[in-house]
């Protein structure tokens, strides 16, 4: 059925807040412009009202912080079947952008600005162009959600096609107007299905998880071999991935700007910061009083989006950051967790096998 959502005002005698709108659906794009964290905090805007070479226009364009792309496309008044069909027709336009084509684009958007000292302002990183539009996801905007978009929607995601619908719903208290929004799907599986559709020779996938540790002063990987986890947070396009693994999965650890540095077995499902316990000479006791490398993001302890997530794991074998495994030829990504489908993450495979000798030993 239609997502359909209610806020209550608490007190004695908790009461509805009258549902409203926006004085149109512009007026909604507007307010992304203005604040592009109402869609995802994660996400970068860079583009905004894009001619496609075949005369549609594209209403944004965001880039993640993978270097992957995200189009949005406002519903507006349009049936479900025109807009889903009309962003399964820009998605083939935007697949086919290079470098020079978002440069491009986003200078049009912000003219006195540059898209790689942006992107790297705004992540962290520097934007890789051989990795730049790697893959990329349809989110489309909807003020209201029907059953048909839904059961749409629904059909192309659980079969790989990485689209969303972000779902917008305005209410009035008073004077003011209240915002509120929900997801169609888990953004997680959105963003995973984009890495698996991404360009290039696919093969069944082979059952070995790829992760990434973002070893850096918010987390050491000395602690997590020490301590037996992986961990990410910061925003869920981070950590969401990693509520993905099941205990009994086996994972590849590569620590960005290193190289391969362990495998193991997860023990447990994903538990946030503030409930994740570490095994101590005195007993079990919390992570963010045990752990001191590393920040681990404790300033957004509190916030179930931002704080950081960690995964119990059971490590096969591990080598220190140094002798780290960086090969000319290995898989790599900068997504958490990947399920990786290419020729490239089985020849990553075969060769990590034969370092990490014990990759298949109990865990008992």
């Amino acid at each position: 059925m239609a997502i359909r959502q209610a806020i209550w005002k608490v007190g004695g005698t908790p009461s509805p807040l009258a549902a409203s709108s926006l004085p149109s659906e512009k007026a909604l794009e507007e307010m992304i412009v203005a604040a592009p964290a109402i869609l995802d905090d994660q996400w970068m805007l860079v583009g905004r009202q894009i001619a496609t070479r075949f005369g549609g226009i594209i209403d944004l364009l965001a880039l993640a912080p993978d270097g992957s792309l995200v189009l949005i496309e406002l519903k507006r008044n349009r049936t479900p079947r025109e807009v889903v069909a009309q962003a399964l027709d820009y998605a083939s336009y935007v697949a086919s952008l290079k470098s020079e084509d978002l440069a491009t684009i986003y200078s049009a958007f912000a003219p006195e600005k540059d898209l790689a000292t942006e992107f790297r302002s705004r992540f962290g990183t520097v934007l890789d162009e051989d990795t730049l539009n790697g893959s990329h996801q349809i989110v489309v905007v909807a003020a209201e959600l029907d059953d048909s978009t839904e059961r749409i929607v629904a059909y192309l995601g659980d079969r790989g096609i990485p689209i969303n619908v972000l779902f917008f719903q305005v209410f009035a208290d008073g004077d003011t107007s209240l915002l509120s929004r929900a997801w169609l799907r888990d953004t997680a599986e959105t963003q995973a299905n984009a890495v698996s559709a991404a360009s290039g020779t696919s093969e069944p996938w082979n059952g070995e998880y790829y992760v990434n540790f973002g070893q850096s002063k918010t987390r050491a990987w000395s602690e997590a071999v020490e301590y037996g986890f992986v961990s990410a947070g910061g925003g869920s396009w981070y950590s969401g991935a990693l509520k993905r693994l099941d205990p009994g999965d086996r994972i590849w650890v590569k620590a960005p700007s290193y190289g391969f540095v362990g495998v193991g077995r997860v023990v447990a499902k994903a538990a946030r910061a503030n409930d994740f316990l570490l095994p101590t000479a005195t007993g079990d006791r919390p992570a963010l009083e045990v752990l001191k490398a590393g920040t681990y993001h404790r300033e957004y302890a509190d916030d179930p989006e931002k704080s950081e997530y960690f995964v119990p794991v059971k490590w096969l074998g591990t080598v220190p950051l140094e002798k780290a495994v960086n090969e000319v030829g290995l898989f790599g990504n900068q997504n958490t967790v990947a399920q990786p489908a290419s020729p490239k993450w089985r020849h990553t495979i075969e060769r990590l096998k034969q370092i990490f000798t014990h990759w298949d030993a109990s865990t008992s």
